[in-house]
């Protein structure tokens, strides 16, 4: 069966920079828009000089830029200079969708604002995406990943009693912000008649995601704390020890807490008054904790994984980033992509796609991450700019 790719027809032009908004759009670009990437011209992205290979770096072709721009156009125009601003405009009315992230205001002060852009295309959606909205007491703040992680409450409650506050590893802010966006686009896409103004937040879309935490407060007044690598709301849920590695064990529900009691031969535990309940448990945890590791550690880590799964409890080893993604289950299942020869790079190039499988295929694009201004020729092209036309542009510092 045929893949569909929903948003085939759909063209995007993509102002953003480094992670929350080349994420939103990489979602995108996936199910089938056109993505155009629109960067200042000598510099581009922030991103192509990110990353943990400077020779890439050097080249504007970062680690970071790479991992979420495949399948885009990349365009360069000066959106500071008056024929750049024209250019931009054109290209404007012939779009369904505008994405940026810059701070709150810079587009008002371009001239390029919403209500500019959608005089020239009432159609158009424009989704703004910024660390705190586009309105509030902090919409000027500047706003990276680890500032919204910080003042959203997430670093109060990763790590344990003597490590937190901490950070999360990875950026969770921009993608969580850059996967609302997307979700947003899609739906707008859908609206008849169509043409919106999209307000994403970074923090609050990082708050939607700590439902729990945030309605434990709301609704039963408990203020959530850290609570290292146990869950909060069961017991034994946590991280334990065994005789190698450690692992991940959710025995949840009661029939899993019973079915693992008896298969690491310590069903005594399930006739004690202190693990008798959920909340009886919850309160004891530390004491069960060390019950049950005391039998997990004498066993490797993977042995214990096979058996619980097997009788229906949840478990799960603790791997490292190259771990996984050596694993038959993540690399059997298409969800990463590898590029021969990408310009620029000179060497092959493997990236993550989405999370996704439509009609039993993962969403793929076939073209690499593209070089600065790479598709100038095509894209302005398109709108009757010959070769002198462009020459001379460039020359003036317009593209």
């Amino acid at each position: 069966m045929t893949m569909p790719r929903g948003l085939e027809g759909i063209r995007v032009l993509d102002l953003t920079n480094v992670l929350s908004g080349p994420f939103a759009c990489h979602q995108l670009v996936h199910f089938g828009a056109e993505v155009i990437k629109v960067e200042a011209p000598g510099r581009g992205d922030l991103a192509r000089n990110l990353g943990a290979d400077p020779a890439l770096n050097a080249r504007g072709m970062g680690v970071s830029f790479l991992a979420q721009n495949a399948g885009k156009k990349s365009v360069t125009v000066n959106l500071k200079h008056a024929e750049g601003k024209a250019l931009f405009k054109r290209l404007v009315t012939e779009a369904d969708v505008v994405v940026e992230n810059f701070r709150p205001g810079v587009m008002d002060r371009l001239g390029l604002g919403y209500e500019v852009l959608k005089a020239l295309r009432p159609e158009l959606i424009y989704c703004a995406i910024s660390g705190f909205g586009q309105d509030g007491p902090w919409r000027g703040r500047p706003a990276y990943d680890q500032i919204v992680q910080g003042m959203s409450g997430v670093m109060s409650v990763t790590g344990d009693a003597t490590s937190a506050p901490l950070r999360v590893g990875v950026p969770i802010a921009d993608t969580i912000g850059g996967l609302t966006a997307a979700f947003a686009i899609s739906a707008a896409l859908n609206a008849r008649p169509r043409g919106a103004l999209i307000d994403v937040s970074m923090l609050e879309s990082v708050l939607v995601t700590m439902g729990w935490a945030v309605s434990n407060f709301l609704i039963a007044g408990v203020e959530p704390t850290a609570q290292g690598n146990e869950n909060a709301t069961s017991a034994p849920s946590g991280t334990f020890q065994a005789q190698d590695a450690p692992l991940n064990i959710a025995a949840n529900k009661d029939e899993q807490w019973q079915a693992l009691a008896r298969h690491i031969g310590r069903a005594d535990l399930l006739e004690r008054p202190d693990y008798a309940t959920r909340e009886d448990r919850k309160r004891n945890r530390h004491a069960l904790n060390a019950e049950i590791e005391a039998v997990l550690r004498t066993r490797p880590a993977e042995a214990w994984v096979e058996e619980l799964a097997a009788i229906g409890v949840p478990a799960g080893a603790v791997l490292s980033v190259p771990e996984v993604l050596a694993t038959e289950q993540v690399a059997g299942r298409g969800f990463l992509k590898t590029y021969s020869r990408v310009p620029g790079v000179e060497a092959d190039v493997r990236v993550a796609t989405t999370g996704v499988k439509l009609n039993h295929a993962a969403p793929q694009v076939e073209t690499p991450p593209p070089t600065l201004g790479q598709h100038n020729a095509a894209v302005w092209g398109a709108l009757g700019l010959g070769e002198e036309d462009l020459a001379r542009l460039a020359k003036d510092g317009v593209i």
